[in-house]
């Protein structure tokens, strides 16, 4: 028997191919005895470690753009968009609420505590509340406090977090990275311009004299990205390099990797083609091994 400790990363709405992933290993003699998870990584798994994936499965493949929009609780406060009350209310209701030790496989979310700049594991007490903390993304979700620590998203410090796995037991640690290199989209072939029309030279005279008049457009060199992307960007680039550097020192047993740019942060009505990339990048990156 093949026993795994679990780690799974943060990446947004690209973390539903977590989903995907633990059904590859179930359906292929895998038993996973641990995880550890930052903010989806720590959604997903607690969720998994519950026992409840396929009631949150159901529920996340039948999402649309405006349901997600009504689960967006403005906050009014300056520490972030959202208040995320209606998204762990929901998730509550879907499985429950439950305490981390109580759990039948262990579990550890991540979170950062940036005022003393150093990630915190949590691995008892309220799993929501260890949900809640972990996914606290910057500019978008408030801060939330657990034992009177103020927590934000684990991806900060640690978005692939292995460490909380090597006290374990199993015969294997599997991570998956959401922040794996960028997959190269073939853009179409330009076509051709039309030939163009004929023209007079008065015509040409009097175009060459509006053009004049006309201010001079300034090309920018850079995407036309508005602020929230250029944050997410910024912030999917920094987990990125954290994540490289952390599994080169800590090297897991296996690596699973998706693309950065497989969807957007909060495309999460994209479930059904999140959790059929993790199933085949799983199959991609164990198939050879769970064969042998």
């Amino acid at each position: 028997m093949k026993t795994v400790s679990l780690v799974l990363g943060s990446g947004g709405a690209r973390g539903l191919a977590h989903i995907g992933v633990i059904h590859w290993l179930e359906q292929n003699g895998y038993v996973i005895r641990s995880i550890s998870g930052c903010s989806i990584g720590a959604l997903v798994g607690g969720i998994y470690a519950a026992g409840k994936l396929d009631e949150f499965e159901q529920w996340v493949r039948a999402i649309t753009r405006m349901d997600i929009l009504s689960l967006m609780d403005i906050s009014w406060s300056k520490s972030g968009l959202l208040k995320g009350d209606r998204v762990i209310s929901t998730l509550a209701g879907l499985v429950g609420h439950q305490q981390i030790e109580e759990l039948p496989i262990r579990f550890t979310a991540v979170a950062a505590d940036v005022q003393h700049e150093k990630e915190v594991w949590l691995n008892s007490g309220s799993l929501f509340d260890a949900i809640r903390a972990s996914i606290s993304l910057p500019l978008l979700l408030t801060p939330h406090a657990v034992n009177g620590v103020v927590l934000i998203d684990g991806g900060v410090l640690n978005p692939v977090p292995i460490a909380p796995t090597f006290s374990d037991d199993t015969s294997l640690t599997i991570a998956v990275n959401l922040g794996g290199p960028m997959q190269v989209v073939a853009l179409p072939e330009p076509k051709p311009a039309p030939a163009a029309a004929p023209t007079s030279v008065i015509h040409d005279k009097i175009g060459g004299f509006i053009k004049r008049l006309q201010p001079e457009k300034v090309k920018s060199l850079s995407p036309d990205w508005g602020i929230y992307d250029v944050a997410n960007q910024a912030f999917d680039a920094m987990q990125g390099t954290i994540a490289r550097q952390k599994l080169a020192a800590y090297p897991p047993d296996a690596i699973i990797e998706i693309a950065r740019n497989a969807c957007g942060t909060l495309e999460f009505d994209r479930a059904a083609e999140m959790i059929a990339l993790g199933y085949r990048k799983a199959e991609e990156s164990l198939g050879k091994s769970a064969k042998s």
